[in-house]
């Protein structure tokens, strides 16, 4: 089983998503799955008491929450990509969500949620099953 010390959950029927998902197995440790697996519902309700439809970064060994616009920043920073493409990822999510939203049919929109929140023990209870279905996730060709 894979060792992520993190875990995005984002838009897995979203097909922009999906592509930018795959780009992080070059990030060793970060895992991702998509927002509609039973892994991703359970700790989404633990951490916020509801399931917020938005791109969320789950990271045990930090023991923190990265939602929305953070999360965007917070991955950028991880690529090693230069401190103003985070800052631009940052401050355009939402136009690009909207955009990336539109392009897909997605027919609804993120939640409100943009912030680093403490991860809570009740979430942190379920990073395991995040790993585990992060890890289980069957590879996509490159080409898809």
């Amino acid at each position: 089983m894979a060792d992520y010390d993190a875990v995005l959950v984002y838009d897995g029927e979203c097909p922009y998503c999906s592509v930018a998902a795959r780009a992080l197995r070059r990030l060793d440790d970060i895992g991702a799955i998509s927002w509609y697996d039973d892994a991703a519902q359970a700790a989404l309700e633990a951490q916020f008491g509801e399931t917020p439809f938005a791109m969320v970064l789950f990271d045990a060994r930090r023991g923190r929450v990265y939602a929305g616009r953070s999360a965007a920043e917070e991955l950028a920073d991880r690529a090693g990509t230069p401190d103003i493409v985070g800052s631009l990822v940052r401050d355009s999510y939402d136009r690009i969500a909207a955009a990336v939203g539109v392009a897909s049919s997605r027919g609804r929109d993120p939640a409100d949620v943009h912030d680093a929140y403490p991860l809570t023990d009740a979430a942190r209870e379920r990073f395991d099953a995040l790993v585990a279905a992060a890890a289980d996730r069957p590879e996509e060709s490159e080409s898809a």
